[in-house]
């Protein structure tokens, strides 16, 4: 799967690595209904992080089809409430 992280560029990313990032989606989500800030940052950081280290940057000049969106690390709570859908970030 192609990830796109806003701000950063794409990583591809093996779909065996769905199910972690999901209860990390499900933490964030749960987060941002009770409105803990602290949690949100400190969910969404973990949730690029594990991005990051498991999926494989690709090219700058590459410009694939993203299947999922993340939004920037500096990303506000209120922010990212605007932009998701009730599904949240990564599709279910």
């Amino acid at each position: 799967m192609i990830v796109r992280i806003m701000g950063e560029g794409q990583v591809e990313l093996a779909d065996r690595h769905f199910a972690e990032l999901n209860k990390l989606d499900d933490e964030l989500l749960a987060e941002m209904e009770s409105g803990d800030e602290a949690g949100f940052r400190r969910t969404l950081t973990a949730l690029l992080n594990e991005v990051r280290e498991l999926g494989e940057p690709l090219p700058d000049d590459s410009l694939e089809p993203s299947e999922l969106i993340l939004p920037a690390p500096d990303a506000t709570l209120e922010e990212v409430r605007e932009t998701l859908s009730e599904d949240g970030l990564i599709p279910g």
